[in-house]
């Protein structure tokens, strides 16, 4: 029976400058153990100190994958865990837009007389967000709708998207809305083919440059098999709420409670059986009224968490539009808010993509 016991980090944890200090590159960070009190602990070749039963050292991370080995010389036992070094993910945000295809469908009945995909209201409305605060934007598409589906959009554009691609992601979220949560019990097959459906078409009227490797599934809900099938695809970074002890949708994908519990205090977090980093969204904007954005916001500074160290604002894309059932008319002030706030706290605009890798 081993007797060590990893705190923090644990197994799978992706660690930022905001765990520790960084020196040339590396971070200098804290390991705290339990382990049978009196022994000789040492962590990667340093000697912890005991303080009030737990063991801590710090050691240095250099690499993006890293062994954290804990060795109780009293005994001979030892275990060891991995971690990750992430140097460009604390103090970045992005917008994350979910259960886009309206704006598709768009500019394919209008694809006569739109010069630009910018002639498109919704699409001209995040291009300014853009060229405003430098936000990159990333939205995740539907492949049909009543009457449309990604197959007859036009090509005409395809240089437009590319030559916005330092912004502008694409990628896949679901077949289409409905049904609710679709992948919850899906297996890797139902997944991967509507992946590819959407990625095919992407590739065709966009170009690979608008592609990366993050998405989120529609209600972030899927078996191993369906993540596997995501990972698989090429979406190794795959986002949720991953809500737990809370009452609200879970909407994290296959993971345990603990898994879930470790995600909403860190943010981020590798499954390393799996080969699959997933990430906690910040805020659902269009859950909060426009006055209670700010004090959501400010008040992960007074949560065990503190500040997420990369903020995603994620929203749905139907709120924009008046003729929708539940149209949100400050969809474009909910977003500005959310924008404004990450700029003044410092965030800088990143895709995920490029700092969790």
């Amino acid at each position: 029976m081993n007797n060590i016991e990893f705190i923090s980090p644990i197994n799978g944890d992706m660690l930022h400058s905001y765990d520790g200090l960084v020196k040339k590159g590396a971070l200098q960070t804290i390991v705290k153990v339990k382990a049978p009190l009196q022994h000789l602990i040492v962590i990667n070749g340093v000697e912890a100190r005991e303080q009030e039963g737990v063991f801590e050292a710090q050691i240095v991370l250099t690499e993006y994958r890293n062994l954290v080995e804990v060795q109780n010389r009293t005994t001979g036992e030892s275990q060891q865990i991995t971690v990750f070094w992430l140097p460009n993910f604390a103090g970045h945000y992005r917008l994350s837009i979910d259960d886009n295809i309206w704006f598709l469908r768009d500019i394919h009945q209008n694809s006569a007389r739109y010069n630009s995909i910018f002639d498109n209201e919704y699409l001209g409305f995040l291009k300014q967000v853009h060229d405003a605060y430098g936000t990159k934007i990333h939205l995740n598409l539907f492949y049909e709708t009543d009457g449309f589906n990604l197959s007859q959009l036009t090509d005409k554009y395809k240089s437009e998207w590319t030559s916005n691609a330092d912004w502008l992601r694409l990628s896949f979220h679901a077949r289409g809305e409905f049904p609710d949560m679709p992948y919850r019990t899906a297996g890797y097959e139902q997944v991967a083919e509507d992946c590819e459906l959407v990625k095919n078409e992407i590739r065709r009227f966009a170009g690979e440059a608008v592609m990366g490797p993050v998405t989120t599934l529609h209600w972030g809900e899927a078996t191993v098999e369906g993540s596997r099938a995501l990972r698989d695809a090429g979406y190794v970074g795959q986002l949720g709420y991953f809500n737990v002890d809370d009452g609200l949708f879970a909407v994290s994908y296959y993971l345990t409670v603990e898994q879930r519990r470790q995600l909403k205090k860190r943010f981020v977090w590798h499954d390393t059986q799996e080969g699959i980093t997933f990430i906690r969204s910040s805020i659902v904007i269009d859950k909060k009224e426009l006055p209670e954005i700010v004090p959501h916001l400010d008040n992960y500074a007074n949560l065990p968490s503190g500040l997420p160290p990369y903020v995603d604002f994620l929203v749905h894309e139907q709120y924009f539009y008046p003729f929708y059932e539940a149209y949100q008319p400050d969809f474009r002030d909910r977003i500005l808010t959310c924008v404004q706030w990450a700029t003044q706290k410092g965030y800088q605009p990143a895709f995920l993509g490029d700092c969790i890798f």
